[in-house]
């Protein structure tokens, strides 16, 4: 191995490496700066790991992270959205701004364009109205089915928490149990403790 890594070094292999991967960043600007990507998608690094983001044309469609694969995530983007799904970095950049500024206790409401494509009826009623929970608020499952137009779902509701493509941006972290209890989250309940708290949530 260490051979062949001092054959590619001779014959200037990790230039040919860097020229690709400069080549492969020209590709996706020339891309979205002639509108031809469906899914442009990016990593943004958080206190809580290195998350992925995808944007469509019409704004944020995914945000994903730990136990989420990368892998799985595209996979999906590309069996629900469009096979034209290409990482490029400059597409994202006004979700990682938003989400740094979050993290640093900078910003409270996103201002980010949302595509909610991967979602639709009910869960995407819960979803539109767990958009509106102010920042340093909570709600309930059962507030949330209520305001998507059926307030014996909460159960559904919970599901559809469950599922949020778009997680930290449309704040399912603020959606409790009634009671307090926290309930349950994708990034673990850990995580969804430590959100509210930086939000200045009292927690019972």
């Amino acid at each position: 191995m260490k051979d062949l890594e001092r054959a590619l070094a001779r014959s200037g292999g990790v230039a040919v490496k860097q020229r690709a991967g400069r080549a492969a960043a020209g590709m996706a600007t020339r891309a979205h700066d002639a509108g031809l990507l469906d899914v442009g998608y990016g990593y943004a690094e958080t206190p809580f790991g290195r998350m992925l983001v995808a944007v469509t044309p019409r704004g944020l469609v995914r945000v994903a992270f730990q136990p989420e694969a990368p892998d799985d995530v595209l996979e999906e983007l590309t069996e629900r959205l469009s096979p034209r799904v290409l990482e490029a970095p400059i597409a994202v950049d006004a979700v990682r701004r938003e989400l740094d500024e979050y993290f640093d206790g900078k910003r409270r409401v996103f201002e980010l364009p949302l595509d909610w494509s991967l979602t639709t009826g009910f869960r995407r009623k819960v979803l539109r109205a767990t958009a509106r929970i102010p920042y340093g608020g909570v709600s309930s499952y059962r507030e949330m089915a209520e305001q998507a137009g059926n307030g014996r779902a909460s159960r559904a509701a919970g599901s559809a928490l469950a599922t949020n493509p778009i997680p930290i941006v449309v704040p399912c972290h603020r959606v409790l149990r009634t009671g307090g209890n926290l309930g349950g989250y994708g990034g673990g309940l850990a995580m969804k403790e430590a959100l509210l708290k930086m939000e200045g949530v009292r927690l019972a």
